[in-house]
């Protein structure tokens, strides 16, 4: 469940009460050709939907269990043969902490945050961890409760404080959290930790020690930043944040972080903010947790996910609340696109609309022929996702979970087409000339452009049962599902948490992305997907519950998925090593190697290799 996480930021550094997060991994089936695997193997098909996978041993809740750091890095058992090109590290954010003392934290993104590290070096690997030392994580530590409140978890004034002093804390305003547990990102030659409040902190990669907070309100106008930020092969990075704008109205600015320069001042003295985005409700900024690029445009996705400004501050000051019991939903909007031109910081004056959906990640954004075409992983309707990723609910039994996750909103990938040229001549028309896609834009009388997209990727909520075509080593075998093969079933699918080979196709045509699968929010298989054909690869093995995939290029890659993709993975009832860094072949999801260790890992959200 990594990256569907987040959280949200929204009001001035002087307020101190911009907040974020980032959401968890999501789930993968689809009801295009899909591919199954065996286990130590991976598999395809070419139609038909899944088979239901159960967890009634409920493994999944060891995803969710409070780690010890470790003092120093220990030796993984490697099965199977490490490329030899592959030396590095990897590196991941997520909570590894859900309780201090006798209280709790009750969401998914409230625990405190753990960096994670898998090194790898001429064929041997080892892995360490260390939480990040937060104001968050070190006050809590020393006074032996929750102090800062998270996304989903109020912190009380502390109890032995007399009276008086306990209501008076009630009115001196709200602490943001740097509980940095969603992502890991470079600026110039540091590495820096983040949640999307308006801090970060800055590590070291190398040692994971915690380095400095820093206030990102120090060096632009934003209250808060994503925990995407796209960085560009020179260095450069951007990133969006809310803020306020024209009349004291909210806005979005994109800032802009130029790469390492000559003189070598850290170049976070050098940001800048290259472009504002209106918003569409006056007080109520949409929540935002990425946002599209290109090497001409930058693409903006307002949801009618929305915080509360008033509701913020009031309930926060007066009765106590958390992050979350500030969100509400604007059921009439449906969803907002803008696009900007990223040179010149100039806004494009066109209206695109489209029916309502919840965003946490796009999957890529490219430009052709007059057109930007905006890959994105949705959920059906306004309804906010994140109130069902409460640990009561992940940590559910079996039945329950699923009870749950169906109430939720259906996940669907999708591509949207929007068109960079209008002629007002085109009214009641689609604009959409591209032969390779289905996705509509249509001129409306109001000026407005209404979007349809393209499904590139559906968890159908019913399906029926199909044979599977497992692939094993180098032979295939067809395998009936148990019970009645036309059973009606209950599927919750998504393809979540996706990564490209961003490095040299990102903002670009491509054509594979790798994502998460989740069922019912338990995060069970790795996916690739060909955007063009559909053509879906899947690994899973029973009872392993995988983490957002990373793509490696090999460093001599010829074709857009020579490489690697890694994955952290639970199996809580393999023995000794509950947990590996899983290693597999990018083309076709074949396991090559895998790096045993003695510990339980916890869930991560989000990561990147550092090549050594």
């Amino acid at each position: 469940m990594r990256c569907l996480l987040s959280c949200c930021w929204f009001l001035p550094c002087a307020l101190k009460t911009s907040c974020c997060f980032s959401l968890l991994p999501s789930l993968v089936f689809a009801s295009h050709s899909f591919v199954l695997p065996a286990p130590l193997g991976s598999c395809q098909r070419r139609s038909g939907v899944p088979c239901r996978v159960e967890h009634p041993a409920g493994g999944y809740k060891k995803l969710f269990e409070t780690v010890e750091e470790l003092s120093s890095p220990v030796t993984a058992h490697v099965t199977g043969r490490i490329p030899t090109w592959l030396r590095g590290s990897l590196l991941r954010c997520g909570p590894g902490l859900f309780e201090v003392g006798a209280e709790p934290f009750y969401h998914l993104f409230d625990g405190q945050a753990l960096l994670h590290k898998f090194d790898f070096k001429e064929g041997h690997v080892t892995y360490h961890r260390r939480f990040v030392r937060t104001d968050a994580y070190v006050r809590a530590m020393t006074e032996k409760r929750i102090v800062i409140t998270e996304f989903g978890t109020y912190a009380y004034p502390d109890p032995c404080k007399n009276i008086f002093s306990r209501f008076f804390s009630y009115f001196k305003g709200v602490e943001v959290t740097d509980n940095a547990l969603v992502n890991v990102y470079p600026v110039g030659e540091d590495y820096y930790a983040c949640t999307e409040t308006n801090f970060i902190t800055k590590i070291n990669p190398d040692t994971l020690e915690t380095i400095k907070q820093v206030d990102l309100c120090k060096y632009v106008s934003v209250n808060g930043a994503t925990a995407h930020p796209h960085v560009e092969n020179d260095g450069t990075v951007y990133n969006i944040g809310n803020c306020f704008g024209k009349n004291f109205s909210l806005a979005y600015n994109i800032i802009r972080i130029p790469p390492l320069q000559a003189d070598k001042e850290d170049p976070m003295n050098k940001s800048e903010v290259v472009v504002q985005f209106p918003c569409s409700d006056r007080f109520k900024p949409s929540y935002v947790h990425s946002f599209g690029l290109t090497p001409n445009y930058i693409v903006f996705v307002e949801t009618p996910v929305k915080i509360n400004l008033l509701k913020f501050l009031s309930s926060w000051s007066l009765w106590g609340a958390n992050y979350m019991d500030c969100f509400e939903s604007n059921e009439t909007m449906g969803v907002w696109l803008h696009v900007a031109e990223k040179k010149k910081g100039r806004l494009l004056n066109i209206k695109y609309r489209t029916s309502a959906f919840n965003l946490f990640h796009h999957i890529n954004t490219f430009e052709d022929n007059g057109f930007l075409i905006v890959d994105l992983c949705t959920w059906k309707g306004f309804e906010f996702v994140y109130n069902y990723l409460y640990l009561a609910n992940l940590r559910a039994n079996w039945d329950e979970v699923k009870k749950q996750a169906e109430k939720a909103p259906q996940p669907e990938a999708r591509r949207y087409v929007l068109p960079l040229r209008i002629d007002k001549a085109d009214t009641g028309k689609n604009l959409v000339t591209l032969p390779y896609t289905t996705a509509t834009a249509t001129l409306r009388s109001d000026e407005t452009v209404w979007l349809e997209p393209e499904v590139i990727f559906s968890g159908p909520r019913h399906g029926k049962r199909t044979a599977q075509s497992h692939r094993s080593s180098m032979h295939t075998i067809s395998h009936p599902c148990p019970a009645n093969p036309h059973a009606s079933i209950p599927i919750f699918a998504a393809f979540e948490f996706p990564q490209i080979n961003y490095k040299k196709y990102g903002g670009k045509p491509y054509t594979y992305t790798y994502g998460l699968g989740l069922n019912h929010f338990v995060p069970d298989r790795l996916c690739k997907l060909n955007v063009k054909t559909k053509e879906t690869w899947v690994w899973q093995e029973p009872d392993s519950y995988p983490s957002e995939p990373i793509f490696v290029s090999h460093p001599d890659a010829l074709e857009e998925d020579d490489g690697v993709v890694l994955s952290i993975v639970i199996s809580p009832g393999s023995g000794p090593k509950p947990a590996y860094l899983l290693i597999l072949n990018a083309k076709d999801m074949s396991e090559v190697a895998r790096a045993e260790v003695e510990v339980n890992i916890p869930v991560t959200f989000h990561g990147l290799f550092k090549r050594a």
